[in-house]
């Protein structure tokens, strides 16, 4: 997908987020989270490619400017949104679905000094709330919501609301009552 309508995407995503966004215009030149997450691209393309110091001095610039550090080998998917970004860091090997929304001080973050997968997977449509901590190698389920503060240690099934330290699963409000064939291994009915 070009790169402009990827911006465009974006900035709907964040007026579908916000609801203190004014217009496109501002949201394009103020909201330094969507800034963060453009930069990130540019890393993360270079990283794939192989660089190492231009990604990570790109991402250090952008953590600088915007206060929210994504390393650059972090996988994000599309319509991303960080509100009140300060503060988010996004581990190495963490993976974004898409459209997620982040709150601020947010950590997806490891757990040790393990090689390989080490951050967390994030399904799509997941909401984070401010201060929640995702550690580890874990993977949250498409459709979850994360308490602001929780402490979240272990996986998490589609359709979960996790709160608490550590971390408590529930099914969420609105969840489907007929399993989808693909997740039925994951409800609990």
């Amino acid at each position: 997908m070009a790169f402009f309508s990827r911006i465009r995407e974006d900035i709907h995503a964040a007026k579908a987020g916000d609801p203190a966004a004014r217009g496109s215009a501002s949201i394009f030149f103020l909201y330094s989270t969507l800034h963060a997450v453009w930069w990130h691209r540019v890393a993360h393309s270079l990283w794939r490619r192989g660089g190492r110091t231009l990604p990570r001095t790109i991402s250090q610039l952008a953590r600088f400017f915007t206060g929210v550090e994504i390393h650059p080998g972090a996988t994000i998917g599309r319509r991303l949104f960080i509100d009140h970004g300060m503060g988010v860091v996004i581990g190495e090997t963490a993976v974004i679905g898409d459209d997620v929304i982040i709150y601020h001080a947010v950590t997806l973050g490891g757990t040790g000094h393990d090689r390989g997968k080490r951050h967390p997977t994030v399904g799509d449509r997941v909401v984070i709330g401010a201060g929640a901590k995702l550690l580890g190698n874990i993977e949250i389920g498409h459709d979850s919501a994360i308490g602001s503060n929780a402490v979240v240690v272990r996986s998490a099934a589609p359709w979960t609301t996790l709160t608490g330290i550590p971390a408590q699963p529930r099914p969420r409000r609105g969840s489907p009552l007929i399993p989808r064939p693909d997740e039925a291994d994951f409800y609990i009915i």
